[in-house]
């Protein structure tokens, strides 16, 4: 039989995602199962630590698992859970700036493809950064794809939402960091620029890069060298390369 139509709400597919997200501590109110899956490491600790929380575990055939997931990333393996919580934004900053660490926030400028919103993520966790900051209107959130895309990183990076992009850049230059915009049209190279001082590294869109007014903020533009035909990087690639010179410099 068909699944219930219910209301799925936030879910998060994948058993890397899902793992992550009860080691998280998140809220996850039930975890639908394929019924064939395999029982190695990542599902025998999923379902006993779905067994430690008294999370329900629903076993379906594929067909039922197919009609709930959202993605093609699922590996039969769906959690149903709260909606996501994004961190407030000025909380991330003070949390960035305490005395004796040198802060690194990501800024995304309009990113729209899940998929680089998680690869961003999963290098932000990876590369010790602060967080992300993204804006609310045309920009992907913390969406199922995204949280797959990630590997589960999302359930542990600080993800903040703002209304305008521009003031919240106002706000980190107060706050002492450094705004160092990606593009490809970069007046340095990002092995010249130092990222050992408080910083925020902004990511422009796929398609058109940083907007204007984000632009005009940054007080440096870096770009990375590019010796093949190809123009430009994916915006996931370009800022996991900026990311671990960051982390390369800081560990120097």
């Amino acid at each position: 039989m068909p699944p219930q139509r219910e209301r799925l709400g936030h879910t998060i597919e994948g058993r890397r995602a899902v793992l992550e997200a009860l080691r998280a501590g998140t809220q996850v109110e039930r975890l639908y199962l394929l019924e064939s899956s395999d029982r190695g490491p990542q599902m025998s600790e999923i379902l006993t630590r779905a067994a430690e929380l008294s999370i329900e575990v629903i076993f379906e055939n594929r067909r039922n698992i197919e009609r709930r997931a959202r993605t093609r990333r699922h590996q039969g393996v769906i959690a149903r859970a709260q909606d996501p919580h994004y961190t407030d934004f000025d909380e991330l900053v003070s949390a960035a700036t305490v005395t004796g660490r040198s802060a690194m926030i990501v800024v995304l400028d309009g990113i729209e493809d899940p998929h680089n919103l998680g690869a961003i993520a999963r290098t932000v966790d990876a590369a010790g950064a602060d967080g992300l900051v993204i804006s609310e209107r045309r920009a992907v959130g913390v969406t199922p794809g995204a949280i797959s895309a990630s590997a589960g990183a999302l359930e542990h990076v600080s993800v903040a939402r703002v209304v305008n992009l521009s003031r919240a850049i106002d706000r980190l230059q107060d706050a002492g960091l450094w705004i160092v915009g990606l593009d490809d049209g970069g007046t340095h190279l990002h092995t010249d620029v130092d990222l050992q001082v408080p910083i925020a590294i902004v990511v422009g869109s796929e398609g058109s890069g940083m907007s204007r007014l984000v632009r005009e903020k940054c007080d440096f533009i870096v770009g990375l060298p590019m010796a093949g035909k190809v123009e430009s990087l994916n915006a996931s690639v370009a800022a996991s390369i900026v990311l671990y010179e960051a982390l390369r410099q800081r560990s120097a």
